[in-house]
């Protein structure tokens, strides 16, 4: 069915699902009630677990799949998934939800600058305006979690965001099916999360809710972000982790009461509405531009 379509609307179907399914990590983590590490080594385990045999059975069925690492640049770009996800389920433990994701819509403005430097997409003076005003909503966040413990969280949680940038742009240079080497980038994560919990302890209250996530959520939500810059750019790929800034709070908050601080509520603010007037504007702008390469007959 997706070859029916065209490139574009591939890439958005493919962005779309896995941004939307990606609103639910948060809460199935929190649920677990597990230390960072434990939950690491579970979702990690869990999500390797599913992608090897998801492989392994769709080849025996006879199946043509790319590689689990398309050579060096799948590597890279697995090591960018890879130390990403660990700075981001270590901020889940150290920041708030509202926090967490908010700077993570930070990665649109790393897509753009990132796209410009390295594959000459020059953004337009309206999408540097955006990432001025976003760049002052991650410091109204990050400023008010000085002092109040939560400074560290939202310093991994804007790692994560810049590393899942850098991995976009790559995937979107090499033009490659990239899917797979997302998933197998938990195999260095796997790694550290044994080291450290055999030091801090293997504690875990619900551990069903870890396993639900590693094994469908993170597979199914990382694969088809992966694979999207195979159609789309970099910044609108970015563009639809905005879906877990958005939702994953209203959930966290519906299950948790965990209620977003006045700072957290602003920044968030700037962020979404500036995003969401910039998606707009280039929506307009795709639609103009469409129309005017359209042919026209003679009356």
């Amino acid at each position: 069915m997706l070859r029916s379509l065209s490139p574009h609307t591939r890439g958005l179907l493919l962005a779309a699902v896995g941004g939307l399914i990606l609103t639910i990590d948060i809460p199935l983590l929190k649920l677990g009630g597990a230390n960072s590490w434990t939950a690491l080594l579970i979702r990690t385990s869990m999500t390797l677990i599913a992608t090897l045999s998801v492989w392994s059975v769709l080849r025996l069925l006879g199946f043509k799949l790319p590689p689990l690492i398309p050579g060096k640049i799948g590597l890279v770009v697995a090591g960018l998934y890879s130390v990403s996800s660990m700075c981001f389920l270590l901020a889940v433990f150290y920041t708030t939800t509202a926090d967490l994701v908010f700077i993570l819509a930070f990665n649109t403005a790393f897509a753009a600058l990132l796209s410009w430097i390295f594959l000459r997409e020059r953004p337009r003076p309206v999408t540097l305006g955006a990432i001025g005003l976003m760049i002052t909503g991650v410091l109204i966040i990050v400023h008010a979690g000085i002092g109040t413990g939560n400074l560290l969280g939202n310093a991994l949680a804007l790692c994560s965001a810049f590393l899942i940038a850098a991995a976009i742009t790559i995937s979107r240079a090499s033009g490659r099916d990239m899917g797979l080497a997302s998933l197998m980038a938990v195999v260095p994560a796997l790694c550290v999360a044994i080291v450290m919990v055999t030091r801090v302890g293997f504690v875990v209250e619900a551990p069903q809710w870890i396993m639900l996530d590693g094994l469908l959520v993170i597979p199914i939500a990382f694969f088809c972000l992966a694979n999207a810059p195979k159609y789309l750019s970099g910044p609108e790929v970015a563009m639809f982790y905005l879906l877990e800034t958005v939702l994953a709070p209203i959930w966290v908050w519906l299950i948790f009461a965990e209620v977003p601080t006045g700072a957290s509520l602003l920044g968030g603010a700037i962020l979404i509405t500036t995003l969401v007037a910039h998606s707009g504007w280039q929506l307009t702008e795709h639609r103009r531009r469409r129309a005017a390469l359209a042919p026209r007959h003679p009356a």
